[in-house]
């Protein structure tokens, strides 16, 4: 082999080109691979959600026993939270059961209304059937018996329902609860008193339905 063909074949000022593409590769592998890391190291960044630390975990950086004091604590809460919920639910129940008996205990008392009524009307009417069979009477008919019988028919229904008539005696004490005093009149009476019961009234039990009107003796002697 000639000098000159072995300053050809292995001249050091020429670059080799095996060198140059091997290292060309090599920094295209090294560039490849640096781009995978960080797409990996991206991926662990920013893949699945995040959890969120509690306060005691981020007590525990400094403190571990007020960590697992703040533990007890938010366990505690969590606690009497589901007691608050509980206790919303019972309290919305038991108002829907009290706004449901509230209306049956309304339907209750119309029935009840309803049904009393209805009886006092069916012992009401006999005695208006006396009335009428009274007035039917022939024109000069002495009807006073038949009128008497009625209106004994009529305290009767009177008395079954609890009523009782109102009329004070001539002299008796003028009770404002149970008096209406429509004038005061001249009367042998004790100045004050009852003199005359104008109308009777009536009461029901303690309850005075209507006020008995009367006049009262104005003694100026």
């Amino acid at each position: 082999m000639s000098d000159d063909d072995a300053v050809e074949v292995g001249s050091p000022g020429e670059p080799d080109a095996t060198a140059e593409d091997a290292g060309s590769g090599g920094d295209a592998a090294a560039e490849d691979a640096t781009e995978v890391d960080g797409d990996a190291g991206g991926g662990d960044a920013g893949g699945g959600d995040a959890v969120e630390p509690t306060l005691a975990d981020r007590v525990a950086e400094h403190d571990e026993a007020l960590a697992e004091e703040v533990a007890d604590l938010e366990s505690e809460l969590d606690e009497r939270r589901e007691e608050v919920d509980e206790l919303t639910g019972k309290l919305a129940r038991v108002r829907a059961d009290f706004s449901n008996y509230k209306q049956r205990a309304k339907r209750k008392r119309e029935e009840i209304r309803e049904r009393a009524s209805e009886a006092l009307v069916e012992r009401i009417v006999p005695v208006r059937n006396d009335l009428k069979r009274a007035l039917d009477q022939e024109d000069g008919s002495d009807i006073r018996p038949g009128v008497e019988s009625t209106l004994g028919k009529f305290d009767e229904v009177l008395a079954d329902e609890g009523v009782e008539p109102i009329e004070p005696e001539p002299g008796e004490a003028v009770d404002p609860a149970r008096h209406q005093v429509m004038l005061r009149v001249d009367s042998d009476q004790p100045d004050g008193t009852v003199h005359e019961v104008y109308e009777p009234g009536y009461e029901m039990g303690d309850r005075v339905i209507i006020e008995a009107q009367v006049t009262v003796s104005d003694d100026d002697e």
